[in-house]
């Protein structure tokens, strides 16, 4: 006889809190946040991007300005200023991904991987430098930058002004003659000022005039700083009917001597710039300034840089520049903007260097490199014949390239099909990509590449 059938198992006892939570009414459940999308996958290729054009009152206008031409502009407005072309993440004029329109700082901060991990962990994950063009055509302002200690400071208490809290040491590529003020002249220099120019010991008083005119080339720095800021403070803070009255008489007597029928003087580089500068700021203290300073002119292919706290006024010419991502300038004259003189004058390091020409180093064929002593940049000139193959090898960070002139195509990494390039594009590449560049055509094509100072990675 068959066993009979077992009895089914005992319906398990409900938990109390799932027997209240049956015995409760329904009520909203709050579900969590969404997941934020997952990281883009790196990609190896190149980025094509905009970039903005800052249109300062200095700029060449129109058609005249390289900076119009490269920014792709087939119409420009004749009367319109075109100075600068930006090129880096600065909030100030970012640039953007040509293929969607967003943001490459954007891109930057899903994407870390393309800086390198060297340049993420040192500068977070953003460009450390800013790449741009400049065409000018007016004198800019008598300037520094502030060291970043001071940068901080000066963001702190006056953000509208001072837009970042970073250093800004930059460096200037000539693309044309270019004419610069950089740096304080030598003693024996002002010592000729002081001589020639009767006003100049009016402005800057008895007392630190005869000091000038009693030192000497080997006299103690401190003595020589001390005298030299003080001097330099009298006439950037001396009243404007001072000013105004002392820059007449100057330009007076060049005018007459330069003209005298029965003695004609040829006036000197210094003497030309002065009257030069008061057609373009009249009764401006930077006028007579610009005899503090040293005067350069850069041949194109010439390159000088300047590090933070140190005077310096662009006057003409057009250049590639390169710098620390910042927009921080200390101005106090030629200029219509804001002067921040007491800042200025004690800032400043008050050396009497004339600035170090560089004319970059060939680091392969067809390529130039211009290697400033600051971490976040070097540039790269690549000049490339036609029907020759120029590899850039990789570097361990990221890497925007100009085309300046002439066409070709531009290859990365061997995964990607070619890309035409011509006069006015501009390309992020990765960390680590390796660039292939030739010309189409009878002509060179001429780029040049920002990057990460490779003193930085060794």
């Amino acid at each position: 006889m068959a066993d009979p059938p077992s009895p089914p198992p005992p319906e398990p006892e409900p938990e109390p809190e799932a027997e209240a939570a049956a015995a409760s009414p329904p009520r909203d459940v709050e579900l969590p946040p969404p997941l934020k999308p997952p990281p883009e996958p790196p990609r190896r290729g190149l980025l094509r991007l905009r970039c903005a054009v800052q249109h300062y009152e200095w700029g060449r206008r129109g058609g005249a300005s390289l900076v119009a031409r490269l920014a792709g502009d087939s119409d420009p407005d004749p009367a319109r200023p075109y100075a600068e072309l930006w090129m880096g993440t600065h909030p100030s004029a970012p640039s953007t991904l040509l293929e969607d329109g967003g943001l490459l700082g954007d891109w930057l901060e899903r994407n870390p991987d393309a800086l390198g991990p060297a340049v993420a962990a040192r500068w977070g994950g953003d460009l450390p430098f800013l790449f741009k063009v400049l065409s000018v055509a007016k004198a800019l302002s008598i300037q520094a930058h502030p060291d970043k200690k001071l940068a901080e400071v000066l963001h702190a208490l006056r953000p509208a002004t001072y837009k970042d809290g970073n250093h800004k040491p930059e460096m200037a590529i000539a693309v044309t003659e270019f004419r610069a003020l950089c740096g304080f002249a030598g003693i024996e220099e002002l010592k000729d000022v002081l001589r020639t120019v009767p006003e100049f010991e009016g402005l800057v008083g008895p007392e630190d005039a005869g000091k000038l005119m009693g030192m000497k080339e080997y006299d103690g720095g401190n003595e020589i700083k001390s005298t030299l800021q003080s001097a330099f403070a009298k006439l950037m803070t001396a009243s404007k009917d001072a000013i105004s009255e002392a820059t007449a008489k100057v330009v007076g007597r060049l005018n007459a001597e330069s003209k005298c029928r029965f003695e004609i003087r040829t006036l000197t580089e210094k003497e030309q710039l002065v009257l030069s500068l008061e057609k373009q700021y009249q009764e401006d203290v930077g006028v007579l300034a610009a005899l503090f300073f040293n005067y350069v002119k850069l041949s194109p292919g010439e390159a000088l840089y300047i590090g933070a706290n140190e005077p310096h006024a662009y006057l003409s010419g057009e250049c590639i520049e390169c710098m620390a991502t910042s927009d921080n300038v200390v101005r106090a004259g030629l200029t219509p903007k804001y002067r921040d003189v007491q800042t200025l004058c004690s800032m400043l390091t008050y050396k009497q260097n004339f600035p170090e020409i560089l004319r970059g180093v060939p680091v392969q064929p067809y390529v130039r490199r211009y290697t400033p002593p600051f971490d976040e940049f070097e540039v790269d000139c690549c000049l490339v014949p036609p029907g020759e193959l120029v590899v850039v090898s990789p570097v361990p960070g990221p890497s925007i390239f100009l085309v300046m002139t002439g066409e070709g195509e531009i290859e990365v990494d061997s995964i990607s099909d070619r890309e035409k390039a011509k006069e006015g594009d501009v390309f992020f590449t990765p960390a680590y990509t390796e660039v292939k560049l030739s010309a189409c055509g009878p002509e060179f094509m001429q780029l040049y590449r920002a990057g990460v100072n490779s003193r930085f990675f060794s």
